[in-house]
């Protein structure tokens, strides 16, 4: 399993993507799912993915292939809009797909990838598009600028906080962390170590930072993040004032009832 977040935001884009995959509880192995295309000065992209491994790494090869063979009609270097490289994307994954496609089929394998774009083209806003296993995409909306994709279910709610919040990069990059933790914690085919990526608008740059198991910055976090659960569920109110409320509640009879 995978996870795998990002963040629009005013100030430019969050990225953050764990990087276990594995075929089995015996069989765990670490690869990058978060990576940055840089094919000009006007342009920065990154792809996160999860799915097939396989598929995945094909799909990147050809992406690689695309922007150094002379000549080539399509590439991330050519495209002049976000949408036109979501669709480029999607359009190369289902070529990956097709070509094995009687392979997979033959051993009941799932060979499809989904993706997460993000990125600047020109003066164009920053933009992150969610690309299906089909091929096509859906961007991020105004109400809701995160996407996801993986185990998602786990670590949504804090991204919803990040909105709500309207968080800054600093403040969103410490919720994409928590959300990953979050999401680990419930889910043991998540795990570090995580990537993340920051891009603020207009910048054509990209920071990015590795975030071990053993990451200081790490372990404060949990520690802080359980720290402050305890506090808010010892503010909570007793299940016994709870039980006197319901209790002390008015009846409301339906028409017809005695």
């Amino acid at each position: 399993m995978t996870y795998c977040l990002a963040i629009r935001l005013n100030d430019g884009l969050v990225f953050m993507s764990d990087t276990r995959t594995n075929a089995g509880l015996d069989n765990i192995s670490t690869y990058r799912k978060l990576h940055v295309f840089t094919p000009g000065p006007d342009r920065t992209f990154v792809l996160q993915s999860a799915g097939n491994l396989a598929t995945t790494q094909e799909v990147l090869d050809r992406l690689a292939h695309d922007l150094q063979a002379p000549g080539t009609a399509e590439s991330l270097a050519t495209v002049t809009t976000m949408y036109e490289a979501a669709l480029y994307v999607g359009r190369v994954s289902r070529i990956v797909v097709d070509a094995h496609r009687a392979g997979l089929m033959s051993s009941g394998a799932d060979g499809t990838a989904t993706f997460i774009l993000g990125g600047q083209i020109g003066d164009a806003a920053a933009d992150i598009l969610l690309i299906y296993p089909e091929g096509n995409y859906i961007r991020a909306s105004d109400d809701r600028p995160f996407l996801q994709i993986g185990e998602s279910k786990y670590g949504k709610f804090m991204l919803d906080i990040a909105v709500r919040a309207h968080a800054n990069l600093a403040v969103a990059a410490k919720i994409a962390l928590a959300s990953m933790m979050s999401t680990a914690r419930a889910n043991l085919s998540v795990g570090p170590p995580y990537d993340l990526a920051i891009y603020r608008n207009g910048s054509a740059h990209l920071d990015e930072f590795r975030i071990t198991e053993d990451s200081v910055i790490l372990e404060r976090l949990r520690e802080l993040w359980e720290k402050h659960i305890m506090a808010a569920l010892h503010e909570l109110p007793a299940v016994t004032d709870l039980d006197e409320l319901v209790a002390g509640a008015p009846t409301h009879h339906s028409p017809g009832s005695s």
